[in-house]
């Protein structure tokens, strides 16, 4: 009998639960942590933050889901982990043992790097948790009241670019139902080296449909953005040259503002010895395996992925939900394969698929594979991409519901946008 213990509660561990569970025999346990009784919907964050959403919405208690489907769930969180000798503990004390374990934490929210950064004790918002997303609305709420500048954007070495760019327009299209557009001046700033790069050297024409969805919307921008430091009431940026060089020194007022910041891996998983980068990602092989142990896999914005090309700001390589879900996968089959004494050679297609609202539009970006040269560059926009996030954030929250999610939508959503399904065959 084997003992799966899955760490981390969202969009990769929810699914490898219950798929391992469902591909596994009733001899086997599967047992997932999570250091929230809710799973959150992440992509439905910005949306939390104008109050088009309340949190309520967009998450699921998952102690029900689970244990009908015969998963052991224990919300508590992992703050050691023994992987020589095969086990976690939780803060609340309780060990448990493994057969093979499965990372899927995601990332630890590095605001300490700038000065001034975060909500708490900082000056600016997130939208990375539900949490953040609720402590925004509020402040939204007071700003609502006396509007001035918005400062929207993402730090130095951070590569989750898409959240910044939805805010930005859905702030943008929030004010304009309030009618208060005109009181607010935007700008947006990002350690990209020109829109619409989102920290995978562009993705066909993503360049031009971004840079035209700006200045349809007044927002200014500025790219290479170092940015040094927040005060109240101010960003504090220096602007790069192509060669890495300060080109400009930027003091940008604002009444609100958002900056994502640059991820690390979480400390439980980073003091592990040899298992991960020196920012505390996890290194897997081609079958998402740790490098250092053998029966430990890992999926998700917690894995090393290398920078897809040298910016002069540091920018990552951003992990999307349809990405997560086929590294999700790839280490379901890799861990049944592994019980019955099988090869464990299933890969992860590590496609970026995209779906970015901006609140009464959006655009959709495919590039398979993430990583130039492709063989499928794709960028629409359009209303039909803020409707399709809508009924796909409907779709998955009822199948975590059922207990009915598994790792197969980048097929489906390939075909839903007449995109070949690139699910990568074993060779």
């Amino acid at each position: 009998m084997a003992h799966i213990v899955i760490v981390g509660a969202g969009i990769g561990g929810v699914p490898a639960a219950f798929e391992l569970r469902k591909k596994l025999g009733k001899e086997h346990r599967v047992t997932l942590l999570g250091s929230s009784p809710y799973f959150e919907f992440t992509p439905s964050n910005p949306w939390v933050a104008v109050g088009w959403r309340k949190t309520e919405q967009t998450r699921v208690a998952m102690r029900e889901p689970l244990e009908s489907k015969g998963i052991q769930w224990i919300s508590e969180k992992v703050v050691t982990i023994d992987a020589p000798g095969n086990n976690v503990t939780t803060a609340a004390g309780h060990r448990l043992d493994y057969d093979y374990l499965v990372i899927a934490t995601g990332p630890k929210l590095s605001f300490e790097e700038v000065p001034g950064l975060g909500p708490h004790g900082g000056h600016t918002h997130s939208i990375c948790t539900h949490e953040h997303s609720e402590i925004a609305w509020a402040a939204y709420q007071e700003f609502l009241m006396n509007p001035g500048p918005i400062v929207i954007g993402a730090a130095p070495g951070a590569s989750c670019f898409g959240p910044a760019y939805e805010f930005a327009m859905i702030l943008d299209a929030d004010l304009r139902k309030r009618k208060i557009r005109d009181r607010v001046p935007m700008t947006y700033v990002s350690s990209e080296p020109y829109i619409g790069h989102m920290g995978l050297g562009g993705v066909g024409d993503s360049k031009g449909l971004m840079e035209s969805e700006l200045r349809q919307r007044h927002i200014k921008w500025v790219t290479n953005a170092k940015i040094t430091e927040v005060r109240p009431g101010e960003v504090l940026l220096t602007e790069m040259d192509e060669e890495g060089k300060p080109k400009k020194e930027h003091v940008l007022p604002f009444k609100f503002s958002m900056i994502l910041p640059a991820f690390k891996g979480v400390d439980p998983v980073a003091a592990v010895p040899n298992l991960c980068n020196p920012r505390g990602f996890v290194l897997i092989d081609e079958h998402q395996r740790s490098k250092a142990y053998r029966n430990i896999f890992s999926a998700g914005v917690c894995v090393a992925i290398p920078p897809v090309e040298v910016t002069p700001v540091g920018t990552g390589a951003p992990k999307t939900g349809y990405m997560i879900e086929s590294m999700v996968s790839a280490i379901c089959e890799n861990i049944v394969a592994d019980i019955k004494g099988k090869p464990a050679d299933a890969r992860a297609t590590w496609n970026a698929i995209c779906l970015a609202d901006f609140g009464d539009t959006g655009a959709a970006f495919v590039a398979l594979p993430q990583i130039p040269p492709r063989n499928v560059t794709w960028a629409k926009a359009g209303k039909w991409v803020h409707l399709a996030k809508i009924a796909f954030e409907k779709y998955f929250l009822r199948k975590v519901r059922t207990g009915s999610l598994t790792p197969v939508y980048e097929t489906y959503v390939l075909k839903a946008l007449g995109i070949v399904s690139l699910r990568e065959k074993k060779s």
